[in-house]
């Protein structure tokens, strides 16, 4: 690391800990002895959007953000989870080594995780990012909501229906 002082190239760490997803490093150059602090942070691949339109704009974590808050407005849904929906976007492509993805996968990925935490919100963003158009589509939606929700009790149900038995042959 440079010292901003004297330039010289080469420094030490004398103190290193976490500070809001970065790393900050106290540092002395083994030249001047001057002390400065650097941060260290994971740098993401620039993610590049594929609108619908063919056209191309960089990932705005803040856009997604600001959709995602109009689909849960005075819904249970803490600014917490809309976070960690925006870092699970962020993170699943940088995961793939992707430098491109279909404005279509984001909103999968998102409606994915609303789906998991709040109907009502999981309903809002896909009429707007399906572009619903009439009231067929709504119904639609919430059928398949429902249908994945009843999914989702029936293993339950077979589940401890399956643990009854064998719970009952001990």
């Amino acid at each position: 690391m440079k010292c901003p002082f004297c330039g010289y190239e080469d420094s030490k760490v004398t103190d290193s800990r976490p500070a809001d997803e970065k790393i900050r490093r106290r540092r002395e150059c083994m030249k001047c002895r001057g002390r400065f602090t650097t941060y260290e942070m994971v740098e993401l691949p620039l993610l590049m959007v594929e609108k619908r339109d063919g056209t191309y704009e960089t990932f705005d974590r803040n856009k997604l953000i600001k959709g995602v808050f109009s689909a849960i407005k005075k819904r249970p849904v803490t600014i917490d989870q809309v976070s960690e929906i925006a870092d699970y976007v962020e993170n699943y492509f940088a995961n793939e080594l992707r430098t491109i993805a279909g404005s279509k996968e984001i909103g999968d990925l998102v409606l994915n995780r609303l789906r998991e935490i709040d109907p009502i919100a999981y309903v809002r963003f896909a009429s707007v990012y399906e572009d619903f158009t009439d009231i067929d589509s709504f119904v639609a939606a919430i059928s398949e909501f429902e249908d994945i929700s009843e999914a989702g009790a029936s293993d339950k149900i077979n589940t401890i229906t399956e643990e009854n038995k064998n719970g009952s042959d001990t």
